[in-house]
């Protein structure tokens, strides 16, 4: 029977702090616990001192000092790793280059991948670590009879973060915690107020990309790259009627609804984008909803059973959908939906999930063709200025 996995008395354990209330709770609860903790920030990007986000921020100058607040009144040791490079590279250079292609990227999930996870785990256990430990909302479980740990969701549903960590691999699962994966978040934020750490105990969610303070994904693309990178190309209805022009394929995501262009008496969705013409397919709503994908490079954390029945996300705040999945060869997968999906989008994560356990996950690739009866674009519709 799968159990929690619970820290070693004793242990020294490693606590990436972001400077956010969850983190916060997770280094001041395990070192009441009388753990060995070693506190951890990443600087990963440069950026003002604070800024005028009302969702909270992530990894700032201003979170960090949080964190180091934080060290101070649980009298921890604490240290700042600059990642900055790195962050550049494996985060915000994919963010640009996958909207130039047309796909919309998901970079939390690949700064957790190539910067957070692998790194802070190398440095853990550099310090003589026992445990990785971090404040996302999850679980890890284990037999006790195989040694084999499994990633969880977490206890609160509407907090759970499992979506995010399918990259996570197998032989880390052993060596990482999280501590706050077993609680409700108004727990989390009555625990910080218990431990003293008023200054947190409030602080809202960080629900922002980092990186893009102040401004729309279109703006910061525009401002890292030359105009000659900017793939301009046409808007067509369903039947390739030309509704007009656009002036880069970034400005697009699949479903997106303002900002087409396009004036038409019923409202028109981005339903294709298509980076080798530049081509933005748009079209009514019923259009989005399809019944199956591609899925590229897949990430393991169990052995598939093609008896399992398993359930995907299609994006974080996605309800799961009941699927059946069949092998392609490599690291692809087709996965069929049995109940047709809305604005499936190249570029997001997909995540497949046995029960309440991650089986592992990818980057959707391509759509289906099972498109649903299309209906015309009313004849009335008109370029927008």
């Amino acid at each position: 029977m799968l159990a929690p996995v619970q820290p070693r008395k004793g242990s020294r354990i490693v606590v990436a702090m972001s400077g956010g209330v969850d983190s916060s709770v997770a280094a001041g609860w395990l070192k009441q616990q009388g753990y060995d903790v070693i506190g951890i920030s990443l600087q990963l990007h440069d950026q003002a001192q604070s800024t005028e986000n009302k969702f909270g921020t992530c990894c700032s100058i201003s979170d960090i000092q949080d964190a180091r607040t934080v060290a101070e009144k649980m009298g921890i040791p604490f240290y700042v790793a600059n990642m900055e490079d790195q962050f550049e590279e494996a985060v915000i250079d994919n963010f640009v280059g996958e909207y130039l292609q047309g796909r919309t990227p998901n970079p939390c999930v690949k700064c957790n991948e190539k910067v957070k996870f692998s790194r802070l785990m190398d440095w853990a256990m550099d310090l003589g670590a026992d445990y990785l430990a971090t404040g996302h909302y999850a679980q890890i479980y284990s037999d006790p009879e195989t040694g084999k740990h499994e990633l969880a969701r977490a206890v609160d549903p509407q907090k759970d973060q499992s979506y995010f960590l399918f990259t996570m691999r197998p032989e880390d699962l052993p060596r990482t915690i999280f501590p706050v994966g077993g609680l409700e978040k108004a727990q989390v934020r009555e625990l910080a107020s218990q431990l003293g750490l008023m200054h947190v105990a409030q602080k809202p969610d960080s629900q922002e990309i980092c990186f893009v303070q102040a401004k729309s994904y279109r703006e910061f693309i525009e401002e890292r790259v030359p105009a000659s990178q900017l793939k301009p190309g046409r808007l067509l209805d369903p039947h390739g009627v030309v509704l007009g022009q656009h002036t880069g394929l970034h400005q697009f995501t699949i479903g997106q609804r303002k900002g087409l262009g396009v004036f038409s008496p019923d409202p028109l969705y981005v339903l294709e984008i298509r980076p080798e013409t530049g081509d933005v397919v748009v079209g009514p709503e019923s259009c989005l909803f399809r019944k199956s994908a591609v899925v590229a490079g897949m990430h393991w954390i169990r052995p598939f059973d093609p008896s399992a029945k398993l359930t995907a996300k299609i994006r974080y705040r996605a309800s799961d959908s009941p699927v059946e999945v069949s092998l392609l060869g490599g690291d692809r997968i087709e996965v069929r939906f049995l109940q047709p999906q809305r604005a499936i989008t190249p570029g997001q994560a997909l995540v497949l999930y046995d029960g309440q356990t991650v089986l592992g996950g990818g980057w959707i690739e391509s759509l289906s063709l099972d498109l649903p009866p299309e209906r015309a674009i009313p004849a009335q519709a008109s370029l927008g200025a």
